[in-house]
């Protein structure tokens, strides 16, 4: 048995108040001054060599975590291996080597282990995000993904979010689905299920996963076959809505708008984006646009559209076709943006003027997409479904054809010009 000669108090007092570099328990056992603190070694003779060598015992360890105790226990066990021939110096290389190899592995599968969120959050920013791809255009989608992100956090994220996407099942997607189908809303459904197929693909694109745990389902098996949607408002009912339009107690920019989107055929996105051509460039913040009309996280979003009343024009630098575009106001739409010009308002700090032609009235941006769409349906229902705090004209705007929406109004112009003999390209911008 290998003599014994140290104790933790003589070790303590070595450590405190070290005269030499090392100091010998016996049996080739040392403690050894390292930088960082004390570490236990085996002084032995290399079997294969026929060298003597120092063996680490426990490397990753200084002393008190490795113990006097613990170093005897690893001394006797290297003791045994150098009479079985074993090099201790390379057992410990080999060691050592094969734990990094295995803390690699176990670090690259826990990379691999993405949830749900952080692939979302992966895809998002790279395709979802509008940007120049390398042929010029602009791919990603205008809002920055910011309706899907929205989708996902109600419907995907508190069930999934946290979840290893390798650990989703088909079922899984499923039951959302049909969450989604039980409440009525099919397209909503369909287009879950499209953005849901595109963030799975990308995933196993990139090895994330081996493949698509929902790739073969129907969109017949979940929302059904889309119905586009073809609502025209006829001529008699554009009469009924000028007739209507005064007594629905709609803001007046708001019924302003609703001509000049009969009047150039523009989408709803692009009137609330509309600001005034002297606006000056450090007036805009587009975040500020983002918190109002769409909430975006990251987005460098193309540059907004001005309405130039001198020029009789309205510029628009990005459209749905990624193109820009440029709108030659008639005398109709001139008349509206000249009413609109007069309500213009000046900022209360800076007094000076708003540069939105839609701006809203708690923040710097314009009013949000969605309360404009919401005055409209909010005046074509019935009584027994009024919301709480909604206009009390629940019926005001209400036509013989049904429910209308802003989009219904471009898709008349779009029919009418169409109707004139006028080119499908402009009217397709």
């Amino acid at each position: 048995m290998a003599k014994q000669l140290l104790t933790d108090l003589k070790i303590r007092a070595w450590i405190k108040n070290p005269t030499v570099s090392s100091i010998h328990d016996g049996g080739g056992l040392y403690l050894r001054l390292r930088s960082g603190g004390a570490y236990w070694s085996l002084r032995q003779i290399n079997p294969l060599t026929g060298k003597r060598t120092w063996a680490a015992l426990m490397p990753n360890q200084a002393y008190p975590e490795a113990s006097l105790a613990d170093a005897r226990r690893a001394a006797a066990s290297g003791r045994t291996l150098s009479l079985q021939n074993t090099d201790l110096v390379r057992d410990n290389i080999a060691k050592l080597a094969e734990k990094k190899a295995k803390h690699v592995a176990d670090k690259l599968a826990q990379q691999r282990r993405l949830t749900v969120q952080q692939v979302f959050d992966r895809w998002a920013s790279t395709e979802l995000k509008p940007h120049i791809g390398g042929d010029g255009k602009r791919i990603g989608r205008r809002d920055g993904g910011q309706y899907v992100r929205d989708q996902f956090e109600r419907r995907v994220f508190p069930a999934l979010g946290a979840i290893a996407i390798v650990d989703i099942h088909k079922a899984d997607l499923l039951a959302i689905l049909d969450t989604v189908k039980a409440e009525g809303k099919l397209r909503t459904a369909n287009m879950l299920l499209a953005d849901l197929k595109q963030m799975f693909r990308f995933a196993a694109e990139r090895e994330i996963i081996e493949h698509s745990p929902i790739e073969l389902v129907a969109k017949r098996k979940v929302g059904g076959k889309d119905v586009k949607r073809d609502r025209v408002l006829s001529n008699d009912e554009l009469v009924a809505l000028i007739k209507k339009v005064p007594a629905a107690n709609l803001s007046r920019r708001s019924e302003l708008g609703l001509w000049v989107i009969l009047a150039t055929g523009c989408r709803i996105g692009e009137l609330i984006g509309a600001t005034w051509s002297d606006a000056r460039p450090n007036q805009i913040t587009m975040q500020s646009f983002l918190d109002a009309a769409h909430p975006v996280r990251t987005w460098e979003a193309p540059k907004l559209g001005f309405v130039d009343l001198k020029s009789r024009s309205w510029y628009l630098p990005t459209t749905k076709n990624q193109r820009d575009h440029t709108i030659y106001l008639s005398d109709f739409a001139i008349a509206q943006f000249t009413e609109l010009a007069k309500l213009r308002e000046r900022d209360d700090e800076t007094g000076k003027l708003i540069p939105w032609v839609f701006p809203a009235r708690r923040s710097e941006g314009p009013v949000c997409i969605k309360s404009f769409s919401k005055q409209l349906a909010d005046r074509q229902t019935t009584h027994d479904k009024i919301m709480k705090n909604r206009s009390k004209a629940f019926n005001a705007l209400t036509l013989d054809g049904g429910h209308w929406t802003a989009h219904d109004l471009r898709r008349t112009t779009s029919t009418m010009m169409s109707q004139l003999g006028i080119l499908s390209a402009p009217i397709e911008y």
